[in-house]
């Protein structure tokens, strides 16, 4: 009991500086970096004299998950309130119908291009690493993974694609809110765009009832927005915690195990950033100034594994230090919560894909093949949730459009913490950027 007393005290040390920092008024940016080292380190340090599986390390990470999931709590209870005010908001300040749907697909097309992208990053990773699922060994927890993914999979298919797509409509509003059903992300912007678009509409009949509506949203989204700026206060000690809890609870023989697939990842996701700065570039925004502001938003995300827990500090920093209107990044920012997410719904579909096609005789270079999964891949990221879970829901719906086994997607459990972390920073960074392309586009002048 001394020890754990000890280890908490420690982290409390920690968080005294931190708030010394934010007293001092050093910039947000720094102060979650302090957090996510200094929780890099007392992870290294708690693994290290204790052990990954000791009782100690057990019962310290109980009590500062106070910290820790109480965070993601209040990140999850913000997000749905944020989707519905944030897209009905950046409608509402559009023109008219046309400028919506002409800024909304933009953004949608900029999501499934770099989508493309990442399957193909992803499958030439696989590829020139020479990964195959053949000759992988499952344990015990590996072969439960595999059953349960078994399970999913049947139940995914249980209900046809033409299904699936209605139940995007919600039958009961406030139901679709709670955020409980498969497709409540998808369902909560279909209410958001059918309201903002019902208000653009009685505005050219009714003026005074779409400004009184007008006025409403943006008195709730003032509320929603001053949450966001609570949780932003708490966010280096939300990172410092779950690092923490991460580094030291990992299991780093079964990391060894397959090393070779966590290398294979993390290249194909620093390609996939090296894109996204390529694309700012083209777009005329520096790339440098994208890595600075963007920073703590990325570490995050890269902490916490929720692209949709991320969206608060998104579109904060879109708007306040990115220079983004407010219409296009709470658009952006709320789409890439749940369609096109690079790491997830890209990039891991397409490794699998790759090491799991030998297994029952397909060759992977085979161009048709490629072609097929890069198509599948794309138009099947719509509507991933952008939560813990997503990446091995698209992996279940490419594998099983592909036509190739899904149970082998269980042996990556041991390793899915760890690329988790970078497929969700890159799930941000792709919102983000495609924020500020489609930013550059619509403000660009027309010849």
């Amino acid at each position: 009991m001394m020890s754990v007393l000890f280890n908490i005290f420690i982290v409390l040390l920690v968080f005294i500086g931190l708030y010394t920092m934010q007293k001092k008024e050093i910039s947000f940016g720094k102060r979650v970096l302090s957090g996510l080292f200094a929780g890099i380190i007392l992870g290294t340090i708690f693994h290290l004299i204790f052990g990954a599986n000791s009782a100690i390390i057990k019962e310290t990470n109980n009590w500062l998950n106070i910290v820790g999931s109480g965070y993601i709590r209040l990140l999850t209870l913000i997000v749905t309130p944020l989707v519905l005010v944030s897209i009905t908001s950046s409608i509402i300040q559009t023109k008219d119908l046309k400028t919506f749907r002409k800024t909304g697909l933009l953004i949608i097309g900029i999501l499934l291009f770099t989508t493309a992208i990442a399957a193909a990053v992803g499958a030439g990773s696989a590829i020139g690493f020479n990964l195959s699922a053949n000759g992988m060994e499952a344990g015990n927890a590996e072969i439960g993974a595999s059953q349960k993914i078994e399970t999913k999979l049947t139940d995914f298919q249980a209900k046809p694609i033409q299904q699936q797509l209605i139940e995007i409509i919600p039958t009961n509003v406030f139901y679709a809110l709670t955020g409980q059903s498969s497709s409540a992300t998808l369902s909560v912007v279909f209410l958001s765009i059918l309201l903002g678009i019902s208000i653009l509409k009685i505005r050219q009949y009714k003026p005074q009832s779409a400004e009184f509506l007008t006025n409403a949203i943006e008195s709730l989204q003032d509320i929603v927005m001053e949450v966001v700026e609570f949780v932003l206060k708490i966010t280096p000690y939300g990172v410092l915690v779950l690092i923490t809890k991460f580094i030291s609870t990992s299991n780093l023989e079964d990391i060894l195990k397959l090393v070779q697939f966590v290398i294979a990842s993390y290249t194909a996701i620093f390609i996939m950033f090296i894109v996204h700065f390529i694309l700012l570039s083209l777009s005329g925004f520096n790339p440098l100034i994208y890595i600075q502001k963007a920073a703590p938003v990325l570490a995050f995300a890269f902490t916490s594994r929720t692209s949709a827990g991320t969206l608060p500090l998104t579109v904060e920093a879109l708007t306040n230090k990115l220079g983004v209107s407010k219409g296009i990044a709470n658009l952006a920012a709320s789409f890439g919560v749940s369609i096109g997410q690079n790491g997830c719904a890209g990039i891991y579909p397409a490794m699998l894909a790759v090491m799991i096609a030998p297994t029952v005789g397909i060759d992977p270079l085979a161009p048709l093949f490629l072609i097929k999964l890069i198509l599948v891949v794309t138009f099947a990221s719509f509507g991933i949730a952008g939560v813990g879970g997503g990446a091995t829901f698209a992996s279940l719906v490419v594998l099983s459009t592909m036509g190739l086994p899904v149970g082998l997607v269980g042996l990556l459990i041991a390793i899915e913490p760890l690329i988790d972390m970078g497929r969700t920073a890159l799930n941000v960074s792709d919102a983000m950027a495609t924020a500020i392309i489609a930013d550059k586009i619509s403000t660009a002048p027309e010849n």
